[in-house]
């Protein structure tokens, strides 16, 4: 932990250097954090530094492979034979641009391989002219694999650059978050899960708030009881659901954050499908239909006295939303539907404060590409959401720097609204950003999922512990 204190002095001091067009050197070395000697390899680990590319023949991106054991430590002795496959318009360099073997090739996929040196390599993976979207995934003989879905956009999208007076610094959020997205409470609940923690049986809302926890996060779909919804029949995640689920956050005492997924499935960097109500509408109704949708949503939550302090305006969208029309390769949409979004929480209160959620928490090139492009599209919000997990989204050095770097260029507080391993790393490294522009975190469900809080017979871990902590350094100081 002296080490992580130490290395915030360094990114402090980095950030009066940056400026708005030049990306800072790398801010600190993290690498005690997250790597160690040796151990059992259990997953691989591939960082891809952009997912969206220009269809244009030149564009590029560096690709990250390591390999991981159980806890997300990458394993620095790891000699492992791996292959990576392409199956769409691109190609492989090793970092030297030298051609990596080949394996195979047909139409549809390419396979190169290659063997990890000291548990770490880097490559270069060049776009084509064909826009679109392929996967690139790199695999090994024992170990789960890892993959990303890249997007080719096409070479005439007109790329813009936010004017002075779209960069005016917004207000800091308040209160500070201590989060943890639970919408599967519902759910376990409703599978006869009864939670404890130090053997007595207790509410997990209350069990979260007794170790410092002060906000809960609900995803909501449109209409996920559909036959190819969320939730089939059983509406989980709906509107009455959250409507049931924010009273009780408000009877706890704690505060909400809203995610609108604008789908009735799941919503992130691989899918974003159109709600089937909205299905047919042309653009102008599509861009109405998203506004009176979110209006309506949070009026409801109004009434009942339980509105959110806090709302995404889409969950995880570097590649857009509400596809196709929202997709990131038309930019323009992207911003309108976007703008509709936040139209409809300022007008039901001017107050709630508003995220935009990228999965990009170590992806700093594509970060900056995606908040360029819609600011200057005349996208107003408050809060930078990144989600971080080491197997797809770089190191703790990337994420660092990546989260200094948006907070200082954009002047917004930053917010790591999803995330799962390195827990007390994470939360020391938002709460000391620079100018206070950390505002907090959100661990995703940490009730039963990765690397959770709960056992399998859902008593609290002593790992909870680490919120007492957490909430004890940073929120009673704060607030």
């Amino acid at each position: 932990m002296k080490l992580l204190l130490a290395c915030f002095g360094i990114a402090v001091s980095l950030l009066s250097a940056c400026n708005s067009t030049q990306t800072p050197e790398k801010s600190s070395d993290l690498s005690a954090l997250y790597r160690k000697s040796t151990g059992k390899p259990e997953t691989m680990v591939l960082a891809c530094y952009k997912t969206t590319l220009i269809a244009s023949g030149t564009d590029e991106t560096r690709l990250r492979v390591c390999v991981a054991d159980s806890t997300d430590m990458e394993l620095m002795d790891a000699v492992l034979p791996f292959r990576i496959s392409v199956n769409g318009d691109a190609s492989l360099l090793n970092a030297d641009r030298s051609t990596p073997k080949l394996v195979s090739e047909t139409d549809s996929v390419t396979i190169w391989q290659s063997t990890l040196e000291n548990g770490v390599m880097e490559f270069i993976l060049s776009a084509g002219t064909t826009p679109g979207k392929f996967k690139v995934e790199v695999s090994a003989e024992g170990v789960w694999p890892a993959s990303h879905e890249i997007h080719l956009i096409p070479s005439s999208v007109k790329l813009m650059k936010p004017q002075a007076n779209q960069l005016i610094p917004a207000k800091t959020a308040i209160p500070k978050m201590i989060g943890a997205d639970i919408s599967f409470l519902p759910q376990l609940e409703a599978e006869g899960k009864i939670f404890r923690d130090g053997g007595v049986e207790k509410d997990a809302i209350e069990i979260l708030k007794s170790h410092g926890f002060n906000y809960i996060r609900l995803r909501i779909f449109v209409n996920p009881e559909l036959e190819k919804g969320y939730s089939p029949g059983k509406g989980y995640c709906g509107l009455e659901g959250t409507l049931a689920m924010a009273r009780r956050i408000k009877d706890a005492g704690m505060n909400f954050l809203l995610d609108f997924h604008y789908s009735d499935y799941w919503a992130d960097p691989q899918q974003q499908f159109k709600p089937a109500a909205w299905e047919g509408q042309d653009f102008k109704t599509l861009q109405a239909s998203l506004k009176e949708y979110t209006k309506a949503t949070l009026l409801s939550l109004k009434e009942q006295g339980t509105l959110p302090q806090m709302v995404q305006v889409g969950n995880e969208i570097n590649h857009g939303m509400v596809w196709p029309e929202g997709h990131i390769s038309n930019p323009d949409n992207l911003a309108a539907l976007l703008r509709a979004g936040v139209e409809a929480c300022r007008e039901v209160d001017p107050e709630i404060t508003v995220m935009m959620h990228l999965a990009l928490g170590g992806q700093q090139e594509e970060a900056l590409f995606w908040f360029d492009n819609m600011i200057a599209r005349g996208v107003e919000f408050d809060v930078i959401g990144l989600s971080y997990y080491p197997r797809w989204h770089g190191t703790l050095d990337d994420l660092n720097t990546t989260m200094i770097y948006l907070a200082e260029r954009y002047q917004k507080d930053i917010n790591v609204a999803e995330y799962s391993a390195f827990k007390q790393e994470i939360n020391d490294m938002v709460f000391n950003l620079p100018d206070e522009r950390g505002n907090g975190t959100c661990i995703w469900e940490p009730l039963n999922t990765w690397r959770r809080l709960f056992d399998q017979q859902d008593n609290a871990l002593e790992e909870i512990g680490i919120y007492d902590k957490v909430a004890e350094k940073y929120l009673k100081v704060k607030e």
